[in-house]
């Protein structure tokens, strides 16, 4: 895989579709900031689609009032969000100064909506329930009072977690155990498709997202399926590796790296000597969340045994 290619995974999708229409993302403003806002007509969408390098695009972008609110859903554990949080907020007032016909060589001090950038987490990483991120945490120098900085909230949204905030927003809430469910069925051994179909129909009867579900069961299939292969693809490569031993599942795990990375001569050898089928299944989950092949050989070199 070319590492400046940027996948999202099926949660951070199923995010956005979820929290598309205004009426369910002022439900989850007024959630986060305890206001009670009624009509989605106060919120304007800013949302960019594909201007970003790299094909980035940001989840949901708004405006209410005098707040400028970037949302992103997030499976997969990111340190540099705040860097990725700069370039779209930056891309998101160039589109706010041309629309309002705002001119940045004016005399006067242009006013511009403060702005408030949030990132739902549901990935595997076990993390706080909240925490902020900040880019001056990436710079070389670092300084008292850097020129820039960007700071992400991070809320962590997998099922059980945030009660108090799901309680406020229904919608957030069905959206992380819909995610709760495709991966339970999962961990009980179903293929991807009948993990979905499994979930989808019991959210259903459970009146969790049925509404969402009833109306869009084709398009959340089709999103899952077709943005899920590298997840799935490790799955398969996992069981394969756990039934034939730990030859196969060394094997296993130099393929998937292999398939994400370039992968490092170093590397390689660690696994190729490596006898502890405990210690190659931890490298696999480390593969799965890890973001570049440096951080996954960090990780792997750190000592310390594998959580059991």
């Amino acid at each position: 895989m070319n590492q400046t290619t940027v996948q999202r995974s099926y949660k951070d999708s199923l995010f956005r579709m979820v929290f598309r229409e205004k009426k369910e993302l002022l439900s989850l403003y007024n959630a986060l900031n305890g206001t009670d806002y009624v009509n989605p007509e106060a919120l304007t969408i800013t949302t960019i689609e594909d201007v970003l390098y790299m094909g980035l695009k940001n989840d949901i972008s708004f405006l209410i009032e005098d707040v400028m609110n970037l949302y992103e859903g997030q499976s997969s554990w990111n340190p540099n969000m705040p860097l990725r949080g700069l370039f779209y907020i930056s891309q998101v007032y160039q589109g706010y100064v041309k629309e309002q016909h705002l001119d940045i060589y004016s005399s006067a001090l242009l006013r511009l909506p403060t702005p408030k950038y949030v990132v739902f987490y549901n990935g595997t990483r076990q993390e706080p329930e909240r925490q902020e991120l900040l880019l001056s945490a990436s710079f070389i120098n670092p300084e008292e009072r850097p020129c820039i900085e960007c700071t992400a909230l991070v809320l962590n949204i997998n099922y059980g977690h945030n009660q108090e905030l799901m309680k406020a927003c229904k919608k957030l809430h069905d959206y992380s155990y819909f995610v709760e469910q495709v991966r339970g069925n999962l961990r009980e051994g179903l293929m991807l498709e009948e993990a979905v179909d499994r979930a989808v129909l019991h959210c259903i009867q459970a009146d969790v997202l049925r509404e969402f579900l009833e109306k869009h069961r084709a398009e959340v299939k089709h999103v899952i399926l077709t943005e899920y292969d590298e997840e799935l693809h490790a799955k398969t490569l996992y069981e394969e590796g756990l039934s034939i031993g730990v030859q196969a599942f060394r094997q296993s795990l130099l393929q998937y790296i292999g398939r994400k990375w370039p992968i490092t001569e170093e590397l390689k050898k660690k696994i190729e000597t490596e006898n502890s089928l405990e210690t190659l299944q931890h490298w696999m989950t480390l593969a799965w969340d890890c973001n570049s092949i440096e951080e996954l050989s960090r990780q792997i070199s750190t000592p310390g045994a594998p959580p059991s």
